[in-house]
C-alpha cells in the first residue's frame, strides 16, 4: 500500500511511541503493528481509520505519501526535548542502568526499533565501573564502520552519552546520530539548528567532505566520551622520538630559509 508501512513507522516513532504503546492506542496486538510496518500485512479498513484518526492525516496521505518529507508541526523534530521520547534502558537486579551496545550487524535494526523496549532487550548490555561514567546518565555503545573517522578505526567502539536538549550540542565535538537516510552516523558536528534548521556533519579524514543534513532526519544524537578499539596503532606511530625528530628538521629547514633571506 504506497508508503503505509514506512508512514506507521515514521508516524510512531515521530510521537515516541513502542509498537505496544502504539497498538494499546489503536486497539490491536503489538506483533500485528510489527507486520504492518515491515510490510507483511495491511490493515482492514476500520483499522486503518483509527490509525490515520490517531495521527491526524488523511487516509490518501497515509496511504500514497512520504509523511517523513512532510512540514508540519507534528513531525518537527523535538529539538529541546521537552515533548516525549521513548528510551528504553536495561537495569541490573540492583536497579543500577545498563550500558547497550549496539554492534554494526544490529545498526539496521536499531534504527527500527531503537525506541522500543523489547527490540533494545534483545541487544548486548554491561556495566561499565569508569570513574568517568555517571550513574546518572544513560549510555551507548556503537560500533563503527569506514574509516572517515581516521584516526579511531573501523570496527571501533564509541562510548556515548546520551543528549536530550539538542541546543547543547557544541561545534566541532563528535557525535553519533540515529538518522532517518544514513542510520548510524559519528561525525564532529556544526550546530545550525538557529540559522537553517540543520547540523553540518565533518569527518577527521580529509578526504570526505562535510555535508548537510535536516534535524528532522535526526532521530536521536550521543554525545562521544570515549572509544574503544581492538586495533592497536604501529610502534611508530606512537614514536615521541620519531615525531621529535620531525618537528627538529622542519625547524632546521624554516632557519635555513630565514638565513638565506637575509
Amino acid at each position: 500500500m504506497g508508503f503505509l508501512n514506512t508512514n506507521i513507522r515514521f508516524l510512531r516513532k515521530n510521537k515516541g511511541l513502542t509498537q505496544e504503546d502504539l497498538a494499546k492506542k489503536i486497539g490491536i496486538t503489538r506483533p500485528i503493528v510489527g507486520a504492518y510496518e515491515e510490510g507483511r500485512a495491511d490493515p482492514k479498513l476500520h483499522t486503518l481509520q483509527n490509525i490515520a484518526h490517531y495521527f491526524e492525516v488523511g487516509i490518501d496521505d497515509l496511504l500514497n505519501k512520504d509523511l517523513s518529507k512532510k512540514k508540519g508541526d507534528n513531525i518537527k523534530a523535538d529539538i529541546e526535548g521537552i515533548g516525549l521520547r521513548v528510551l528504553p534502558v536495561i537495569v541490573n537486579p540492583d536497579n543500577k542502568e545498563l550500558i547497550t551496545v549496539v554492534p554494526i550487524k544490529a545498526a539496521a535494526g536499531y534504527l527500527n526499533g531503537y525506541s522500543d523496549s523489547e527490540y533494545v532487550e534483545k541487544l548486548q548490555h554491561f556495566d561499565l565501573p569508569l570513574n568517568e561514567i555517571s550513574t546518572n546518565k544513560t549510555y551507548r555503545i556503537f560500533q563503527i564502520k569506514g574509516d572517515s573517522m581516521k584516526p579511531i578505526m573501523p570496527g571501533s567502539y564509541i562510548i556515548a552519552e546520551y543528549l536530550d536538549n539538542w541546543k547543547e550540542l557544541k561545534d566541532n565535538k563528535c557525535y553519533v546520530l540515529l538518522t532517518k537516510d544514513e542510520g548510524i552516523v559519528y561525525k564532529r558536528i556544526l550546530n545550525r539548528i538557529s540559522e537553517s534548521n540543520e547540523f553540518i556533519l565533518k569527518s577527521d579524514n580529509p578526504e570526505y567532505p562535510a555535508y548537510p543534513i535536516d534535524i528532522n532526519t535526526v532521530f536521536e544524537i550521543w554525545k562521544a566520551i570515549g572509544y574503544i578499539s581492538f586495533e592497536l596503532p604501529d610502534a611508530e606511530d606512537l614514536s615521541l622520538d620519531k615525531l621529535s625528530s620531525l618537528v627538529m628538521g622542519l625547524q632546521k629547514d624554516l632557519n635555513k630559509l630565514k638565513t638565506s633571506k637575509k
